[in-house]
């Protein structure tokens, strides 16, 4: 298969699989998509071929190495990018006009402006954090993060995202990602403590929160 022909169908599930789970063997994807691991591999080494996928043998306590499946950088191409290339130009060139410091107020800039649109789509105050976490997760998910909210057994939440489409600007910029912890905490309201416990410029496969009422959240950010 050419480096940029169209995945079929089938690899396109496959992907989206990986996105949203994380890295997985090929019997699992089997069991999640409902085929045969044969035609699962059929479709990895495919992928493989352009450099979509990656894979790692992991050595357990018995019997062969299991062979797990990972996205590759290129699959980024596959998600948004919102304009990624765009992006990165009109931070490096805010930054050269007007310095780290000038950068840092058109940050808290839009961050504000993302309060006020957030806050318009948000339930009234007085409704659960529940509520205001899962219409959270709804706006985000609108904005092509792929986002998912789950109650915890403790009674925090969680806010999964398992794609960033501004992942290039945010390199560029980490004030973006330091803007998107005061945007959750703002539009969830007082008393709400926001962590991030996953970040995808650390190495994590996604972004993830831990939300709770305050003084039930771990205390260190990353």
């Amino acid at each position: 298969m050419p480096p940029d022909a169209a995945a079929s169908p089938a690899q396109d599930r496959i992907l989206h699989v990986l996105k949203t789970r994380g890295p997985q063997g090929a019997q699992a994807l089997a069991r999640r998509l409902g085929v045969t691991a044969t035609a699962v591999r059929q479709h990895l080494e495919r992928l493989l071929d352009e450099d979509l996928v990656a894979f790692e043998d992991v050595t357990g306590q018995v019997g062969r190495p299991k062979r797990v499946w990972r996205l590759a950088p290129r699959s980024d191409a596959r998600f948004p990018d919102s304009h990624a290339e765009l992006a990165v130009g009109v931070i490096e060139a805010a930054r050269a006009a007007f310095g780290p410091g000038g950068l840092e107020r058109l940050v808290a800039a839009r961050t504000a402006r993302q309060v006020e649109t957030y806050a318009e789509r948000m339930p009234p105050s007085k409704a659960s954090l529940e509520r205001r976490v899962a219409a959270l997760a709804r706006i985000r998910a609108a904005e092509g993060y792929m986002a998912v909210s789950s109650r915890d057994p403790d009674g925090g939440f969680h806010l999964v995202e398992d794609h960033c489409p501004i992942r290039a600007a945010a390199t560029s910029c980490l004030g973006l990602c330091a803007g998107e912890l005061r945007l959750f905490e703002q539009v969830l309201g007082p008393g709400v403590a926001v962590e991030r416990v996953e970040h995808v410029l650390a190495g994590g496969s996604r972004c993830a929160y831990r939300i709770s009422p305050t003084g039930k959240a771990p205390a260190r950010r990353t």
